[in-house]
């Protein structure tokens, strides 16, 4: 399988996971929260097989995306075009490196709804399943624009 197609398909694999229904049963929520932080996962895995593609002409010996869109890290057009789009805020980039961070904390990133009702729930915030889904069409989209730029060099 191709580097392209390795992408495509972890990306695919995600969009699945997260649009499976969680049930509504006792273990609902722990599933939804599973199947969250393993769309997250697989979100991870397809972002360094992007990073694989995308820099297969440089022959990196690192593949890691923390490495790799670190300021310091090489210095290749590809790479410096997401350094930015990670540096923009309100991209799916920025969005999926906070969310990353969480994943790989000791508190996780999926989060069992506030149960308090004094508490005033905020109408845009949208849950972690949403904001999933957005964050991976947006990427699709980036992804396909940094191939076109990637086939032209």
């Amino acid at each position: 399988m191709s580097s392209r197609s390795r992408t495509n398909q972890l990306l695919y694999q995600a969009e699945l996971l997260v649009t499976l229904p969680s049930g509504d049963d006792e273990h609902a929520l722990s599933r939804k929260m599973a199947l969250e932080e393993g769309a997250l996962a697989l979100f991870e895995l397809a972002l360094e097989s992007l990073l694989r593609e995308v820099t297969t002409h440089a022959r990196l010996d690192e593949s890691r995306w923390r490495v790799l869109l670190a300021e310091e890290g090489p210095a290749l057009a590809e790479l410096q075009r997401l350094r930015d789009l990670k540096s923009q805020p309100e991209s799916w980039l920025n969005w999926l490196a906070v969310q990353l961070e969480r994943l790989h904390s000791d508190d996780g990133a999926a989060r069992r709804a506030v149960q308090n009702p004094a508490m005033i729930a905020v109408g845009s915030q949208s849950d972690l399943r949403q904001q999933l889904l957005d964050n991976l069409q947006a990427a699709k989209r980036e992804i396909g624009d940094l191939r076109e730029t990637s086939l032209e060099w």
